[in-house]
């Protein structure tokens, strides 16, 4: 993780964005679209993640990042943007620690200057 909090504040995630974007640096973005029950973070968090492995933000507070970040990095790599979808009752939930007993979905899209 880099300097910023895990928990940076939405405006400090889409700024650091256009920043590394302003670099020339490759970006993808998460953003949470949709939760139900337990879910570790609210509609509308985001992690911003650079080539490079930096990142800003948080869509899990740590439970399904892992995951969300191998999807950002092949989105980065020219693969299509996606929907994430992560739930108790799904067996990779299990696998990511997604055992809070909601039900979790994350936009993942490519980000360009």
């Amino acid at each position: 993780m880099t300097d910023a909090s895990a928990f940076a504040s939405q405006e400090d995630v889409l700024a650091t964005a256009g920043s590394w974007l302003a670099e020339g640096r490759k970006v993808a973005i998460a953003t949470v679209v949709k939760t139900w029950g337990s879910s570790p973070r609210p509609v509308g968090s985001r992690l911003v993640v650079d080539g490079e492995g930096a990142m800003v933000g948080s869509v899990s507070g740590g439970c399904i990042e892992g995951a969300v970040i191998k999807e950002a990095f092949d989105v980065m790599a020219g693969g299509a943007p996606r929907l994430l979808d992560f739930g108790v009752s799904d067996e990779q939930a299990w696998d990511v620690g997604l055992a809070c007993g909601g039900k979790v979905e994350v936009w993942v899209e490519r980000l360009e200057a």
